[in-house]
């Protein structure tokens, strides 16, 4: 029988981009999978919800969920993994809906965290600076990466190339047993809770290099976040 495979796509007002997200989930990559893929809209105010009927109703393997109320970037990913767990799926796989990271790199996650047993696989801008910085990744973010991820392996004794990737790839029935989703944030810095939790629970992450692909964020949302990742990590490394 084949493992089941989830592949949620969390979307907030990224309509003009979800199609193109679609457009790269090849499933003929997927054939020892029994492939399902999730869009879950956190109440967007655009024409998300419209494109994503439109979307599911054309494909027999893509079904939706609404969320009655903004559940927030966390709030999101942990209904998506929930619903993962309820349906017996064995790998959850999240992808942006904004188009940033590109679902042609889970097969190799798959293949990974089959072979190494990990609780979770995650995909790494940083594995190989030369190529983000070719892919136009903006300097400050660049330099950003480094130090915080520096650090976070600093405090948490670990060798991550990248503390800040959006790609994760799930083993759903780890992360039921190991990982209480109520202990974790519903706000951006839900990635980085879930790693530290991981870590405490002495579980294996692995990585797979990837590349993705850069908007026009402004700065000060990062430096709020780099704040904001600073102050938690110290305070989840010593406190709790």
């Amino acid at each position: 029988m084949k493992k089941k495979l989830l592949i949620f796509i969390i979307t907030y007002n990224a309509s003009f981009r979800l199609t193109n997200v679609l457009k790269k989930i090849d499933l003929k990559k997927f054939k020892k999978y029994d492939v399902k893929i999730l869009i879950s809209d956190d109440k967007s105010s655009d024409d998300t919800i419209n494109i994503i009927k439109e979307i599911s109703k054309k494909n027999k393997n893509i079904f939706y969920k609404i969320n009655k109320k903004n559940l927030h970037y966390g709030g999101n990913i942990k209904s998506c993994i929930k619903f993962a767990e309820k349906n017996n799926f064995h790998y959850a796989a999240m992808i942006h809906g904004d188009d940033q990271y590109n679902p042609k790199y889970l097969p190799k996650m798959l293949k990974k965290i089959e072979k190494y047993n990990s609780i979770s696989v995650c995909g790494s801008k940083m594995n190989f600076k030369i190529k983000a910085l070719k892919a136009k990744m903006p300097f400050y973010k660049f330099i950003g990466n480094i130090v915080l991820t520096n650090l976070f392996n600093l405090l948490y004794k670990t060798n991550f190339s990248d503390c800040h990737t959006g790609l994760w790839l799930y083993d759903v029935n780890k992360i039921k047993r190991k990982i209480n989703l109520k202990n974790l944030t519903n706000g951006y810095n839900f990635d980085n809770q879930m790693r530290i939790e991981i870590i405490k629970k002495k579980a294996y992450i692995s990585e797979v290099p990837i590349i993705a692909k850069y908007g026009d964020e402004k700065s000060s949302i990062h430096l709020f976040y780099a704040i904001k990742f600073v102050i938690e990590s110290f305070y989840r490394r010593f406190f709790i």
